[in-house]
């Protein structure tokens, strides 16, 4: 999987305006003032940036107040179908949520950071604070460090050159030589496991998507409260449910 490349002569304006767009997110709406303020910008210069993307509706205005348009869900929704692994993936995803009850996940990596590309909730599933189209950090979850497993190291390592190791709980990974240890495991055993490395009382499983056994194109997670993630059913049972679920995605990868 390739990062892209920092721009060899970056247009401002266009930085600006994602800036701004980050922003509004960032700030779950916010007024004229209030984004100049945050992104330290002028009040008319953002001005025209926010009445620009409310002409091409790519932002709304509700009163005083910017937010992000549905627009931006069309052009998600699409980069999302195009991915061959999202369509092969999705009804194995859903199946193995109704099997298990618990909350299963489809994530990829794009620029060194893990996106949820699909979720399904079982019967069981607690709610949780991340939602389809989220970017995470690759070394706070399981599907992540499965991704990370099979890399280059050469690659980990602009990752974290890039991103940084930082702390989601008190157990996330944030020294560089242990992580590495930790995906040396996780390549050995085939699965990944997250302990409360991205939320208090969560713990997952994950199995990494590969390629003619080679190219790592995702990873499928399963995640539940760590009273019932523990033990046999999370280092055996879950690992084996996922492997299977795997084994039929990367087959199809491989043949459609």
């Amino acid at each position: 999987m390739s990062q892209a490349k920092e721009a060899k002569h970056p247009i401002k304006s266009s930085r600006t305006t994602f800036r701004i767009v980050e922003a509004l997110k960032e700030l779950d709406g916010a007024g004229i003032t209030e984004v100049a303020n945050y992104l330290n910008l002028s009040k008319s210069s953002v001005h025209n940036y926010l009445d620009t993307l409310r002409h091409e509706g790519y932002v709304m205005k509700h009163g005083q107040q910017y937010h992000v348009g549905l627009k931006f869900l069309e052009l998600g929704a699409y980069a999302r179908r195009r991915r061959k692994l999202f369509e092969i993936s999705k009804p194995e995803v859903e199946r193995l949520a109704d099997e298990t009850g618990e909350v299963v996940n489809l994530l990829v990596e794009e620029q060194g950071k893990g996106i949820y590309l699909c979720r399904e909730k079982g019967t069981k599933a607690v709610k949780l604070d991340t939602s389809t189209g989220m970017f995470v950090h690759l070394h706070q979850t399981a599907f992540g460090k499965a991704i990370m497993a099979y890399m280059d190291r050469e690659q980990v390592e602009s990752i974290i050159d890039r991103h940084g190791l930082p702390a989601r709980t008190e157990n996330t990974i944030t020294d560089r030589k242990k992580l590495f240890e930790e995906l040396n495991r996780i390549h050995e055993q085939g699965y990944a496991l997250d302990m409360e490395e991205y939320l208090d009382g969560l713990q997952g499983v994950a199995v990494p998507i590969l390629n003619n056994g080679t190219t790592v194109e995702g990873a499928i997670s399963i995640a539940g409260p760590s009273c019932r993630m523990r033990g046999e059913r999370l280092e055996e049972t879950l690992p084996r449910k996922i492997q299977n679920v795997v084994n039929v995605i990367e087959l199809n990868i491989t043949h459609c």
